[in-house]
């Protein structure tokens, strides 16, 4: 089966692998950009002499602000189209995470990590609608799982920077390779074409995105909460994980970057596994089976005795939480109205990012009263349970059709 993939989207249908390439590329490079702080926590709470929880508090503010982003980005991409609100996007993110190589003291800092979010908000909704509106039907699920694999790549090339960049240039170094992402724009620009689905739904005025989102509220809200919980799930599991190595277990810092590395691959391995799983049995039932998978680790992730099990446990950990995450793509596409889909996905992905945006900081208290491993642990398990839930409860759309006289029929 995986051997019709070239042939699907190769010749006359190149146009669909740049497509999914731009969306790709965005989103790992908008996810290295964010997760370089993640690598730093210590180091620039020294060099600003600051505590730690300031730090931790950035994340927070970066993430409080992507749904701004989404909103801006969303509501121009329903206008003008997905190439260039993109393209205006990853221009903006790349200026500013180069800035912050440049902050003189941790003010300075937190602002730009608040403008970052802005940026990093709205690259994901308008990259995915781009991605999937030109993903032939039947592959939508795998192709989704690869696109969101961008996040755990992006994590994986900020560890690699923390083992590589930091020990020989400094923290700096680590945002003005954040700069590089720019010349994506270039691409997009040049090779990208433009989604044929948004030229038939495409709405008169920018104001109307909101307006048309209003009338399908309780998908909106339904979204928003499914989306909260999908972000308390990764966030929780990745956020402190690699200050939980540091303090908790006493791991060097280079021994936690690779261990970062190893469990991005598996990340990337369960994004593309259950994203091919949802197109035989469904959305839903795809992303109960990822998180299955990552209650049954637990024990590992959290509470490992050897380095060996702890580096195992995340590893799997992280492909049955970016397995659940790499459905997502396709999950909202479908089931988010024609005319809004450049706003409506992004927009409630990071509304739920907003809501979830002081999960770093909820669990760095909970250490305080549960431990480190039970701090995460406790926060898990009640994720794991609403969202399998929500699941349960909720609808999907698998292998909707995105134009009006599709010349594809769905599987």
């Amino acid at each position: 089966m995986m051997s019709e993939l070239p042939r699907e989207v190769s010749g006359e249908n190149s146009d669909r692998w740049h497509a999914m390439a731009a969306g790709l590329l965005g989103w790992t490079l908008d996810a290295f950009d964010f997760f370089v702080v993640i690598f730093l926590l210590d180091t620039l709470a020294e060099h600003f002499r600051v505590p730690k929880s300031d730090i931790v508090l950035t994340i927070t503010a970066t993430l409080a602000m992507r749904p701004l982003g989404a909103l801006l980005f969303g509501m121009m991409a329903d206008r003008y189209g997905r190439r260039r609100p993109l393209m205006v996007n990853v221009l903006f993110f790349s200026a500013i995470e180069l800035l912050c190589g440049f902050a003189p003291n941790y003010a300075v800092f937190f602002i730009l990590r608040m403008l970052f979010g802005i940026g990093m908000g709205g690259e994901w909704g308008v990259g995915a609608s781009l991605a999937m509106e030109h993903a032939p039907v039947r592959w939508r699920g795998v192709l989704s799982g690869i696109l969101q694999s961008g996040y755990s790549v992006g994590y994986l090339l900020a560890a690699l920077a923390a083992r590589l960049v930091l020990p020989n240039w400094g923290w700096r170094a680590m945002f003005w390779v954040g700069g590089v992402p720019a010349l994506l724009a270039l691409y997009i620009r040049t090779k990208v074409p433009e989604s044929e689905a948004w030229k038939q739904h495409r709405v008169a005025r920018t104001i109307d995105g909101p307006r048309i989102a209003w009338q399908h509220k309780w998908l909106s809200l339904y979204l928003v909460a499914l989306m909260f919980l999908m972000n308390c799930l990764s966030h929780g599991t990745q956020d402190l994980y690699p200050d939980f190595l540091k303090h908790a277990h006493g791991v060097a810092a280079n021994t936690v970057a690779y261990i970062a590395m190893s469990y991005n691959v598996g990340a990337v391995v369960g994004a593309v596994i259950f994203g091919l799983l949802s197109e035989r049995i469904g959305r839903r039932y795809s992303m109960l089976a990822a998180l299955a998978v990552t209650l049954a680790v637990i024990p590992a992730w959290a509470f490992g005795s050897t380095l060996a099990v702890l580096a195992c446990g995340a590893f799997v950990m992280q492909m049955g939480v970016q397995g659940a995450w790499g459905i997502i793509p396709v999950h909202l596409n479908e089931l988010s109205p024609d005319a809004v889909r450049g706003l409506l996905p992004g927009f409630t992905y990071q509304v739920g990012i907003l809501f979830a945006s002081a999960t770093p900081r909820v669990e760095f208290a909970l250490r305080d009263h549960l431990g480190y491993a039970w701090a995460l642990t406790a926060f898990e398990l009640v994720v794991i349970a609403a969202l399998s839930l929500m699941l349960v409860l909720g609808s999907e759309k698998r292998g909707r059709s995105f134009m009006r006289q599709p010349d594809e029929v769905a599987v």
